[in-house]
C-alpha cells in the first residue's frame, strides 16, 4: 500500500471521528441494567428507541421521563416480545410528552407502590400525548387481599391505552382508573381501545371494578374519555364492571362476556353508551347498563342471555335522591334509551333502588324503539315507583311478554336469525329498522396482544390423575408432595388413615373413598386439612373421627390459611361423616380466616354427630363494609345431631351495595338437638346476617335452637318455605326489609327407628316443595 493511499485513509478516519464527536448521539439501543436504562432516558432525544434486553427484570422501578414530539416520539420497548418480564416489586411511571411504551410484561410479583403503571411521576408531573400499547399485566396481585392498588392509572391529557392484555387482579383496587384529581387531568380526551380485560374473580367486597373514570369527588367534572372496542371477559369483581364517575365519556363497541355486573353511570352527566354487546350465556348475575344522573344516552346496544336482577339487570334505570349531592344518586333526567335489543334477558328494572331516601323517579326521559324478546319468561319488567316521567314509544316485545307498562309497547311475532358475526338477530314485520352489530365490535381476537395467550384454564377439581393411597400414618400427608392440581387421592374402603400432621392443600385436590364403606381419617393435630392460597378441596365418602384429636380450643377438621388468600377457593363435602368432635372447648368442622373467600362452599348428603363447636362459621369479615367470606353456600340433604354450636353462621355486615352475595341454599336437612351449647354465641341453630339471597326450604328442626335472620341492604330475596319446627325455637327475623315465610309447621316428625326417614304416618310426608318428604331425601 503506497503512502498516498494510507494518507487518504487517515484523513477519512479523522473526519469520521470529528463528525462523531460533533454530531448529536443517537440514544437508540439495548439496555441491560436499570442504570443503563436511567442513563438512556436522561439522554433521550425525539425519535430515540430504548430497548430492554431479554430476560427477567426483577424488583425494577422504571421512570420513563422524557419529551418527544408528535413526529418523533421516544419509545420504550423490548428486545423480543414475550421475552422481557418485570417481576417482583416492579412498576413503571411515565411522565412527559409523546412517549410510547410497548411490549412490557408484569408478572410474578406486585407493585411496591399504589400503581403498577402510572401516567405521572408526581401530582404535577403528568403524561400528555403518550401511548401504552401491547403490554401485559398478568396476575400481578398483592398477596394481601385487602391491600389496595391500581394496575393502570391514567393522568394528564390525550393519552392512548390500546391493545394491552390485563388479566387476573385479585386484591383490592380498581384494575384501571382515569384520575381527575388535578386540573391537568380533566377534559383529558384519553382513548382506551382494543384492550383485553381478562377474568377478574368475584372479590366479595367493594373495590373490585375493572375500569373507573373519575371518583365521587370529581362527579361534576368532564373527563371526555373514549372507551372503545375493548373486550371484558368474565370481569366479576363487583357489580360495577365499569364505574363511570365523571361527565361526557363515551363507551362504544365494547363486548362484555359473562360479566357479573353492569356498565354503571354512577356519577357524571352526558354519558354516551353506544353499540356495545353484553353476552350473559345464562350465567348468574350477568347484567347490562345501569343509568343514573342527567342527560345519559343509551343507544344501539345488544344484550343476550343476561340473568341479573336488581342493580345487575339487563337494563336498570334508577331512582335518585331529591336534590342529591353529586356523590349520592342524582335523579335520572333527560335520559334517552333507544334502538337497544334484548334477547332472553330476564330483568328490566325501572325506578330501581326506590326507598325512603331514593324517592325521586326518572323525569323527562324516553325509552323508544327497543326490542325485548324472551323465549320463555313473560314478566321482564319490574317497576318500583312512578314512571310517568318516562315516555315509552315504539317498543316491540315478543308475544309472550306481559304488558306491565300499558302504553308504548307492541307484542309481535319475532324470530331469531343468526347473522354473519354469529349473533342472533330478531326479525319481525313490526321491526322497521334492521338490527346490526358494528364491525368495530370487540372480539377476543382483535383485542389485547397476539403473542400472549388468552386461554388460561387453571386445573379444576377432579380433572387430574387418580392416586391410590395405602392406609397408615401420614400417607395422606406424604402424597401431597407428588400431587398435581386436579388430582384425585383415592382411599381404600373401610381402612383407617392416621394424621400426625396437618395436610396442606396447595392446589385443587379431591380425597375420596373407592368403595361403599367409608375410609376413616383420625388426626392428632388441631386441623386435618388446611386450604392454602391456590388450593381447593373436595371430600367424598370419608369419615372424620375426632376421637384422637387434642383437647384444645380452636380445633377444626378443615381450615383456611391464617394468611390472606388472594385466590378464591372451593370446598365440596359430599357423603361424608363427621363425628366425635368433642373437647372441653369448641371443635368446629370448617373454620375460615379473615381475607379468605370461597366461590362455593357446598355440604351435601353428609352426617354430623356429637360435635361441640360449629359446623361452618363464615363470619370473619366484621369490618361492616359489605365484605363476606363466601359467595355461594349450599347445605343440602344433611343430618346434624347433637351439635352444640350452630350448623351455619353466615355474615355480611354494613350497607354497601357493591356486591350481591352471599347466596344461600339450605334444603332438605334435619337438625336434631342443634345449637344448645353454652359457647354458642349466636344462640341459634342457623344464624344469618345480611345474606342477600336466602332459600331455606324443606328442613326439619327438632329439639333445636331457631333460625335467626337479620336483613339489610337493598331488597334481599327471602324464600323460606315448608319448614318444620318441632319442640324448637322458631324463626326470628329482624331488619327493615320485606320478607315472606310460608308453611311453617310444628308437627312431630315421626322418624323410623335409628334413622331420619319418616314413617308412613308422618304428617310431613310429601310436603316438600318438590313433592318429596320433608327432611332427608330417600329416593
Amino acid at each position: 500500500m503506497n503512502f498516498k493511499h494510507c494518507k487518504h485513509i487517515y484523513y477519512a478516519f479523522i473526519a469520521i471521528v470529528l463528525y462523531t464527536c460533533s454530531s448529536p448521539k443517537s440514544n437508540s439501543g439495548v439496555v441491560k441494567t436499570i442504570d443503563e436504562f436511567n442513563q438512556a432516558v436522561s439522554k433521550s432525544q425525539p425519535g430515540d428507541v430504548i430497548t430492554l434486553a431479554n430476560g427477567v427484570w426483577k424488583n425494577t422501578e422504571l421512570l420513563f421521563e422524557a419529551k418527544g414530539t408528535a413526529e418523533n416520539p421516544i419509545t420504550l420497548t423490548v428486545e423480543e416480545k414475550g421475552k422481557v418480564t418485570l417481576e417482583g416489586a416492579s412498576n413503571l411511571r411515565i411522565a412527559g410528552e409523546y412517549l410510547v411504551v410497548k411490549g412490557l410484561i408484569f408478572v410474578n410479583g406486585y407493585t411496591p407502590t399504589n400503581e403498577v403503571i402510572s401516567f405521572r411521576k408526581s401530582e404535577n408531573e403528568v403524561s400528555n400525548n403518550c401511548r401504552l400499547t401491547e403490554c401485559v399485566i398478568d396476575n400481578y396481585s398483592n398477596p394481601q387481599r385487602d391491600e389496595q392498588d391500581y394496575w393502570i392509572a391514567i393522568y394528564g391529557k390525550n393519552n392512548r391505552i390500546d391493545h394491552n392484555h390485563i388479566v387476573g387482579k385479585k386484591n383490592l383496587g380498581v384494575t384501571m382508573i382515569v384520575g381527575l384529581d388535578t386540573e391537568d387531568s380533566r377534559a383529558n380526551h384519553h382513548q382506551i381501545d382494543h384492550n383485553y380485560f381478562g377474568p377478574r374473580p368475584t372479590f366479595g367486597n367493594n373495590g373490585g371494578e375493572t375500569l373507573r373514570i373519575g371518583t365521587s369527588h370529581n362527579a361534576l367534572e368532564n373527563s371526555n374519555t373514549l372507551v372503545e372496542s375493548n373486550y371484558f371477559d368474565r370481569c366479576n369483581g363487583e357489580h360495577e364492571i365499569i364505574s363511570n364517575k365523571s361527565g361526557q365519556n363515551t363507551f362504544k363497541y365494547n363486548t362484555f362476556f359473562e360479566c357479573t355486573g353492569t356498565l354503571t353511570m354512577r356519577h357524571g352527566n352526558e354519558t354516551m353508551v353506544d353499540g356495545n354487546v353484553f353476552i350473559g350465556n345464562g350465567k348468574p348475575s350477568t347484567g347490562g347498563v345501569r343509568v343514573i344522573n342527567e342527560k345519559q344516552t343509551v343507544i344501539n346496544n345488544y344484550h343476550i342471555g343476561l340473568t341479573g336482577y336488581r342493580f345487575r339487570g339487563a337494563f336498570v334505570m334508577m331512582n335518585g335522591v331529591p336534590n342529591s349531592p353529586p356523590n349520592r344518586y342524582v335523579q335520572v333526567t333527560d335520559a334517552l334509551v333507544k334502538n337497544n335489543t334484548f334477547i332472553n334477558c330476564d330483568n328490566i328494572q325501572l325506578c330501581a333502588g326506590s326507598d325512603a331516601e331514593r324517592s325521586a323517579p326518572p323525569v323527562n326521559s324516553s325509552i323508544t324503539d327497543n326490542i325485548f324478546y324472551h323465549e320463555s319468561k313473560s314478566n321482564l319488567f319490574t317497576v318500583y315507583d312512578d314512571i310517568s316521567g318516562v315516555t315509552f314509544k315504539n317498543n316491540i316485545t315478543s308475544k309472550n311478554v306481559d304488558k306491565t307498562i300499558p302504553n308504548g309497547f307492541e307484542n309481535a311475532e319475532i324470530k331469531l336469525v343468526k347473522n354473519e358475526q354469529g349473533f342472533l338477530i330478531p326479525e319481525s314485520n313490526a321491526i322497521k329498522t334492521k338490527i346490526t352489530i358494528s364491525p368495530n365490535i370487540a372480539t377476543k381476537e382483535n383485542t389485547g396482544v397476539s403473542w400472549y395467550s388468552k386461554d388460561v384454564n387453571p386445573a379444576a377439581l377432579n380433572s387430574g390423575k387418580t392416586i391410590k393411597v395405602k392406609p397408615g400414618i401420614n400417607t395422606l400427608y406424604d402424597v401431597i408432595k407428588t400431587s398435581e392440581a386436579g388430582d384425585v387421592i383415592a382411599l381404600e374402603a373401610g381402612e383407617t388413615y392416621w394424621l400426625t400432621k396437618t395436610v396442606a392443600i396447595p392446589h385443587p385436590l379431591t380425597f375420596k373413598t373407592l368403595g361403599d364403606k367409608e375410609a376413616i381419617v383420625l388426626f392428632e393435630k388441631m386441623a386435618a386439612f388446611e386450604i392454602q392460597n391456590g388450593g381447593s378441596l373436595s371430600l367424598e365418602g370419608i369419615t372424620f373421627d375426632g376421637a384422637q384429636s387434642p383437647d384444645y380450643a380452636g380445633n377444626t377438621v378443615i381450615r383456611t390459611s391464617k394468611n390472606s388468600m388472594i385466590d378464591n377457593y372451593k370446598l365440596f363435602i359430599d357423603n361424608c361423616t363427621f363425628k366425635n368432635l368433642v373437647v372441653n372447648h369448641s371443635f368446629d368442622v370448617v373454620k375460615v380466616s379473615k381475607n379468605t373467600f370461597a366461590d362455593t362452599l357446598s355440604i351435601q348428603n353428609s352426617r354430623f354427630e356429637n360435635i361441640t363447636g360449629h359446623i361452618v362459621a363464615l363470619d370473619k369479615e366484621t369490618d361492616d363494609v359489605g365484605a363476606y367470606n363466601a359467595e355461594y353456600v349450599i347445605i343440602k340433604n344433611n343430618s346434624f345431631k347433637d351439635v352444640q354450636g350452630a350448623a351455619l353462621r353466615l355474615y355480611r355486615g354494613g350497607t354497601d351495595e357493591s356486591t350481591f352475595g352471599p347466596f344461600l341454599e339450605i334444603d332438605h336437612n334435619v337438625l336434631d338437638n342443634v345449637g344448645h351449647g353454652k359457647r354458642n354465641k349466636y344462640n341459634a341453630a342457623i344464624s344469618l346476617y345480611g345474606v342477600q339471597v336466602n332459600e331455606i326450604q324443606n328442613n326439619i328442626f327438632q329439639n333445636t335452637k331457631g333460625l335467626k335472620m337479620h336483613l339489610v341492604v337493598g331488597e334481599p330475596i327471602v324464600k323460606v318455605l315448608n319448614n318444620n319446627f318441632f319442640n324448637s325455637e322458631l324463626i326470628d327475623v329482624t331488619g327493615d326489609q320485606k320478607y315472606t315465610i310460608e308453611n311453617l309447621w310444628k308437627e312431630a316428625p315421626s322418624f323410623l327407628k335409628e334413622s331420619y326417614k319418616l314413617n308412613d304416618k308422618s304428617p310431613l310426608k310429601g310436603r316438600a316443595t318438590d313433592g318429596y318428604d320433608l327432611g332427608l331425601l330417600y329416593k
